[in-house]
């Protein structure tokens, strides 16, 4: 699956001398400090081991700097079929303007490469151990991942100089995060966490600075559209960490995508369940800013 506009930054490893192709490269060990936590996060979700997500994904995106991988987060040049309900891309690869899949954030990327890897085509992999990264690597190529001969070898030749086979044991295969962190979910296509009491806007943009991912509390309250400087939202409310949607996401409500109004509920509560903009929740709805929903009324969320 390797991609033709990755493949001038990949032949400068692999027609390298031995001894050349064998020295750390300052991008890829970037790359694996960014995403390593990730990775770890998907193996403990989904069983695959991280060091076989890293090394795919420092190939299959260049490291990160692939035009697929910067302008539509894909990360694992994962093209469209038949299934696919999201935005698209087009490159040419195997044919001409191929179609490639297109995600809000390089997690999602992350997260739907895993849900890929669940197709019955590959599911002898999941007999092997975590921590057989070798025989995974060569169960890829077997199941038809990639079509490059030497591509096994390569997963696991980066894997063994940048050690990523620690990060499938050890520390890292009983890693959990610490009880205070909140879970990320993914809720129109976008990462977020729900609030509890004790939450603000500063605390989690702390938190997430720890994790290694940085968001100001000046970003998080734009977000979610706070509508002054000390507000913050209800406990159990979704705060998300990128800018949210237009619409609902599709083929995930009822056919009509109609919100029935609960008793409590809120045009901003029912924008941040579903993760749309409160301007275009109102707009949507053909409503001023001064309506308030009542239990009963019906509101279109797409």
């Amino acid at each position: 699956m390797l991609r033709r506009f990755a493949l001038l930054f990949i032949l400068t490893i692999f027609v390298l001398p031995l001894s050349a192709q064998l020295r750390k490269n300052a991008a890829y060990q970037n790359y694996i400090d960014k995403y390593k936590d990730l990775a770890i996060e998907q193996m403990h979700k989904y069983h695959i081991p991280a060091s076989i997500t890293l090394a795919q994904g420092l190939f299959e995106s260049g490291a990160g700097q692939s035009a697929l991988a910067k302008n539509s987060n894909n990360h694992f040049g994962i093209k469209c079929h038949a299934d696919w309900k999201g935005k698209r891309t087009y490159h040419d690869d195997d044919n001409k303007d191929d179609c490639f899949r297109v995600y809000p954030s390089v997690r999602a990327s992350f997260e739907d490469h895993s849900l890929f890897l669940q197709a019955p085509r590959y599911s002898r992999l999941f007999k092997l151990s975590p921590k057989d990264y070798k025989g995974w690597a060569k169960g890829l190529k077997a199941c038809g991942y990639a079509t490059l001969p030497t591509y096994a070898q390569r997963l696991i030749d980066v894997i063994e100089l940048y050690e990523l086979y620690q990060y499938d044991r050890g520390k890292y295969a009983t890693h959990v995060l610490p009880e205070e962190y909140h879970q990320i979910y993914l809720i129109n296509n976008l990462d977020c966490i729900i609030a509890r009491e004790e939450d603000t806007w500063e605390s989690l943009s702390q938190e997430f600075r720890q994790r290694g991912r940085r968001i100001s509390a000046r970003k998080l309250r734009k977000y979610n559209e706070a509508p002054t400087k000390d507000f913050f939202p209800p406990a159990g409310t979704y705060i998300f960490l990128h800018k949210k949607s237009t619409h609902a996401d599709k083929d995930k409500y009822d056919r009509d995508y109609w919100h029935h109004i609960q008793p409590g509920e809120s045009m901003y509560t029912i924008a941040q369940q579903y993760g749309i903009r409160l301007k275009k929740l109102y707009k949507l709805n053909y409503r001023d800013a001064d309506y308030i929903p009542e239990p009963g009324d019906l509101l279109r969320v797409r």
